[in-house]
């Protein structure tokens, strides 16, 4: 399994911290949308969304492309990759954890014995 870097989980934690870019992800969850369309529901001026796509696509969260005039955006699945490993291997680390704690919970006390 390739290691992410830090900085790589930074920058996601970073993307999904904001609520006008988590609004924006279940947006794109329904289907592929133009800047504009991404924008109304918002209230932000396009500007605004731009900027947020833009760390929304460093992250890997997200893939826009222009055809003529309209800016299209779709979710990309890379970042989303990146965020589940990390989860399962901290998962992993905290289930093994509170095994062990279990485990030295349910041994006899031996003072009480």
């Amino acid at each position: 399994m390739r290691q992410d870097s830090q900085a790589d989980i930074d920058r996601l934690f970073h993307a999904l911290g904001d609520p006008t870019r988590r609004a924006m992800l279940d947006k794109l969850s329904e289907r592929p949308q133009s800047v504009s369309a991404l924008a109304a529901p918002l209230g932000i001026t396009l500007t605004a969304v731009v900027q947020h796509l833009q760390i929304l696509e460093e992250c890997g969260l997200v893939r826009t492309e222009k055809v003529g005039r309209v800016r299209s955006c779709r979710i990309h699945s890379q970042g989303f990759a990146v965020l589940e490993r990390w989860i399962k291997e901290h998962r992993t680390v905290w289930e093994q954890r509170l095994d062990r704690l279990g485990d030295l919970l349910a041994e006899p006390d031996e003072e009480s014995g």
